[in-house]
């Protein structure tokens, strides 16, 4: 015994897409955080692809064995170094909220200079701690959430290893269901790759140039803890505009209030002349090899992504709104595909089979 059903077929098909959105949507909520692992996968599949490419294609490498030498490669290179400089980071942050004194040192020696108290200790605490209480949202610390941190970089290995091993049906899932024609889809492959390796690779290695200098810079002149100065550069140098500036900046002005002129001097003379012209320098030369991306979409990427996904946020929230713009682009072209065929006059698909009016032509001799 058949049930009529109560839905017409187009009703239906509405319906499956509402269920499609509303368990995906429950998914995502589900994930959360964990959102960051699956974007960290992505993003070094995308980093370490060519090297994959050409072990396990062009050399028939074992893929596994390939693959497992990637994992390893982003665990001891990327994933320790950076975890490291971010706990560093967060360690002594701390240490400079619980101990104000160094801080208000500084800030007693400007005010004699200038002639003009500007604040009292009480505020330069309570600035310190609103600051450290808005950075342990947003900063991973493995101290308070050792499991969660776990967690992430496993899902993100799991995650990048399957892609790797398994990289054909996953190549061939997202041509199957992304709705791009196939041009497209190389285009837009090669744009988003161009993307990453401008955010990823290209501004983590100005980023890291110009900390190296930072650092130098501040030992060679005197000032004490030079090693954590550079490594807060490495994380200013993501902010377009101000970068390594916040840092040696500030070491400047101190020194100069210290009554140490000659050593002030040079490190606004090292910064300005050196520091700042490498950044624009490495900007041109590596805009030509991995594409260049507006400063005001990294500003606006780096307020975003921060927001979202903590430190990550400082390569992730750039990524976004590229991939933003690139998909923009992307319609706009299909768009317009579509609008001229739409307008171009369309031709028979077969010519009709009836002779031409008139006589018929002589029959040759």
């Amino acid at each position: 015994m058949s049930v009529e059903n109560i839905y017409t077929p187009r009703q239906q098909y509405v319906l499956l897409i509402v269920c499609l959105v509303g368990l995906a949507g429950l998914i995502l909520l589900g994930l959360g955080s964990y959102i960051t692992a699956f974007l960290g996968a992505g993003v070094l599949y995308v980093v370490l692809r060519p090297w994959f490419t050409a072990l396990v294609h062009r050399r028939h490498w074992n893929r596994q064995l390939v693959t497992a030498l990637l994992l390893v490669f982003a665990v001891v290179v990327i994933i320790m170094p950076f975890t490291g400089l971010v706990l560093m980071l967060v360690n002594r942050i701390r240490l400079y909220a619980q101990d104000t004194s160094q801080i208000m040192t500084v800030l007693h020696l400007v005010e004699q200079k200038t002639g003009y108290q500007f604040t009292t200790e009480n505020n330069v605490r309570g600035l310190i701690e609103q600051v450290v209480g808005w950075l342990s949202t947003r900063i991973p610390s493995l101290a308070s959430g050792l499991l969660h941190f776990i967690v992430i970089i496993g899902l993100m290995l799991f995650t990048l290893y399957f892609m790797f091993v398994q990289e054909e049906t996953f190549l061939r899932g997202l041509r199957r269901y992304l709705p791009f024609r196939e041009a497209t889809l190389q285009e837009l492959g090669d744009s988003l790759r161009n993307t990453v390796n401008a955010n990823v690779l290209g501004q983590a290695l100005i980023a890291l140039v110009q900390a190296a200098f930072t650092g130098l810079t501040l030992w060679i002149f005197g000032v004490e803890d030079a090693l954590f100065w550079g490594t807060l550069a490495f994380f200013t140098a993501f902010i377009p505009v101000l970068g390594t500036p916040l840092v040696w900046g500030p070491a400047a002005i101190f020194k100069l209030a210290q009554g140490h002129v000659g050593q002030g001097v040079g490190i606004l003379l090292v910064g300005v002349i050196v520091i700042i012209n490498i950044d624009n320098l490495l900007r041109i030369v590596l805009a030509k090899r991995m594409g260049d991306i507006h400063p005001l979409i990294t500003l606006a990427g780096v307020v975003l992504g921060v927001e979202l996904f903590g430190i990550l946020g400082l390569v992730m929230g750039p990524l976004l709104l590229s991939y933003l713009i690139v998909l923009v682009g992307v319609f706009e072209r299909e768009n317009g595909l579509l609008k001229r065929f739409q307008t171009e006059p369309q031709l028979p698909a077969t010519a009709p089979l009836v002779p031409p009016a008139g006589p018929l032509p002589p029959l040759p001799q």
